[in-house]
């Protein structure tokens, strides 16, 4: 996708926990002609943003509509449990979902944990949103599960958390329109997430590599007709069986069996 037919920009949405610093900047590395827009947007609204043309892909959690998004899952988030720093729970490195039944678990609306049931106690409300659950295990109401990107995202020096064993994680996947209008700038950006190198010869097309100094300087001998390079002895031509110049065929001078050329001197007298 060249000249013209280039869009003007890739607009990336992305929920909040997720951190598409390392990517972006990779991209503005191989693509800086094509500037790339992050949209945020809650966990909720992603998928119907895709769906309707709001962002050419998007860093979301799954589940999404498969009928009209397609996915693909980078990784799985660790499921935390957000507590006040004096709570009995910090003793320990991590916790069970046994441990937090005497607690009130606050289950805010836009949860996407996958939970067949919801461990501990419950609120009289659920609170609208995750930032408004933070608050309140602030205030002593109750204790929230969340991925550890969203404990990290509402970090308060009050409060801390610890890993649960046994409740259901967050998977963040890439997503994009099966109708896409830019396929080939989504697969640059698949490309980029997986790891390809700048050279894979999936997603742009691969440079051609660049060959050594070495190779270099073979395809100039050859070119010059110099061959192996080494130069001639004087007063004579090369030789490829490593004779000297102007030595006789019969051997070496110095050597066993070889003929010495020499003056010929008077005859002698009978």
């Amino acid at each position: 996708m060249t000249g013209s037919d280039t869009p003007s920009s890739f607009r990336l949405a992305y929920v909040p926990g997720v951190t598409p610093t390392k990517w972006v900047r990779v991209w503005h590395e191989r693509l800086p002609g094509t500037p790339l827009e992050l949209v945020q947007v809650p966990a909720a609204e992603a998928s119907r943003l895709l769906a309707d043309g709001g962002a050419e892909a998007g860093l979301v959690r799954l589940p999404v509509d498969r009928d009209v998004l397609s996915a693909i899952h980078l990784y799985t988030e660790t499921t935390v449990v957000v507590i006040p720093k004096d709570h009995v729970a910090t003793a320990a490195e991590e916790v069970t979902l046994a441990d937090l039944a005497d607690e009130i678990v606050l289950h805010p609306l836009d949860d996407l944990l996958d939970w067949d049931r919801l461990p501990g106690r419950p609120a009289l409300e659920r609170p609208a949103t995750t930032a408004d659950a933070i608050e309140l295990v602030a205030a002593g109401v109750g204790v929230l599960l969340v991925p550890q990107s969203l404990a990290r995202l509402h970090h308060r020096k009050d409060l801390t958390y610890r890993p649960v064993l046994e409740a259901p994680e967050s998977r963040v996947a890439l997503s994009w329109p099966q109708e896409d209008p830019t396929p080939d700038l989504v697969e640059e950006f698949i490309g980029i997430v997986r790891g390809r190198t700048v050279n894979s010869t999936r997603g742009r097309v691969a440079t051609p590599p660049q060959p050594s100094a070495k190779e270099k300087a073979k395809a100039k001998r050859a070119a010059t007709g110099t061959g192996s390079g080494r130069k001639p002895a004087p007063g004579g031509k090369q030789s490829g069986t490593g004779r000297r110049a102007g030595a006789p065929k019969g051997g070496r001078s110095g050597q066993p069996g070889a003929k010495t050329p020499g003056k010929r001197g008077k005859p002698r007298g009978r």
